[in-house]
C-alpha cells in the first residue's frame, strides 16, 4: 500500500460536512493516514483552495506533526504551538488556525496534502504556505492528498 490520507467524516471527492465550514462550526475534521515511508522524521499538512476567484486559498498550514502521528483530531485547537510539538502557520485569513470551506458561490474542491518529510521543519510558527514549501524542498519523502467539495448555500 502507498502513503495516503483519510477521514472518516468525508469520503475522496465527497462534500466536506457543513460543521467543518464557515458556515456552522468551523472546526477541522478527523484526518488519518497510513503506510507512512520509513525515515520520515515529521509531517507537514496544507489544505488548500485552487478553486478561490483571488487565487489559491490557503486554509491551513501544519507541520512538524510528529512522524509516530496517525490522525490529527476533530477540531485542533487555534494554537500556534501544539503541545505535541506540531506547528501551525498562517492561511490566506492570516491566522494561525484551520479556516473550513467558505467559497462565495458554487461549489469548491479542497486539497489536503500530507507530506512525510525526512526531517522537522526548521521554522517557528506562523510560516506561510510559500517559506513552508521552500524549507520542504529536498526533504519530501511522500505526498498523500485527501479531496473533498463544498457548495456553500447562499440564500
Amino acid at each position: 500500500m502507498a502513503f495516503r490520507i483519510f477521514s472518516p467524516s468525508f469520503q475522496e471527492g465527497e462534500s466536506i460536512p457543513r460543521k467543518f465550514s464557515c458556515e456552522d462550526s468551523d472546526i477541522s475534521p478527523l484526518l488519518q493516514w497510513d503506510e507512512v515511508p520509513i525515515g520520515t522524521k515529521s509531517l507537514a499538512l496544507i489544505l488548500h483552495d485552487p478553486d478561490a476567484p483571488a487565487g489559491d486559498w490557503v486554509h491551513w498550514v501544519i507541520y512538524n506533526i510528529p512522524a509516530e502521528k496517525r490522525e490529527l483530531p476533530e477540531g485542533v485547537p487555534g494554537e500556534a504551538n501544539l503541545p505535541d510539538t506540531s506547528l501551525q502557520g498562517r492561511n490566506s485569513w492570516h491566522q494561525t488556525r484551520y479556516g473550513g470551506p467558505c467559497p462565495p458561490s458554487g461549489t469548491h474542491c479542497y486539497f489536503f496534502r500530507l507530506y512525510a518529510l525526512d526531517d522537522m521543519v526548521n521554522l517557528e510558527s506562523g510560516m506561510d504556505r510559500k517559506v513552508l514549501m521552500q524549507a520542504i524542498q529536498g526533504h519530501i519523502l511522500a505526498e498523500a492528498v485527501l479531496m473533498g467539495t463544498y457548495t456553500r448555500k447562499i440564500i
